[in-house]
């Protein structure tokens, strides 16, 4: 899988509602990412602040992580194989340790964000 070849339309990434309130749990997918890495990385900070959203003071790691497979969202890169970031390879280390403001900032890499930076330019 390389960034050179991004399916049409950019690397779409999935929001899977945990708690069963979408249907199929998909809330939501988001394309035009242009680049695997560009998707990754969203996706991976989706969760974390995911994660963060679901954690309350005093929690334990395991009152945390029971929390967010109860209310919180994961993401997926859609057909991107082995080469997608997974949530399962780094949940432990996000239930155990919180994460600062910047590993929560998924929404400068949105890439819906320079579409709605447009049209408040032709305003």
């Amino acid at each position: 899988m390389s960034d050179l070849f991004a399916p049409d339309g950019g690397w779409r990434v999935r929001i899977l509602d945990l708690s069963g309130g979408a249907q199929d749990n998909i809330s939501e997918e988001i394309d035009g990412f242009d680049t695997l890495m560009h998707a990754n990385a969203f996706a991976r900070r989706y969760v974390r602040d995911s994660v963060e959203r679901c954690r309350v003071p005093g929690a334990t790691s395991k009152q945390v992580l029971e929390a967010w497979f109860a209310f919180g969202e994961d993401a997926v890169v859609i057909d991107a194989g082995d080469a997608a970031w997974k949530s399962a390879t780094e949940l432990g280390d996000f239930v155990d340790t919180p994460a600062s403001a910047e590993e929560r900032d998924w929404r400068s890499l949105d890439p819906r964000r320079d579409a709605f930076d447009l049209e408040e330019d032709d305003e």
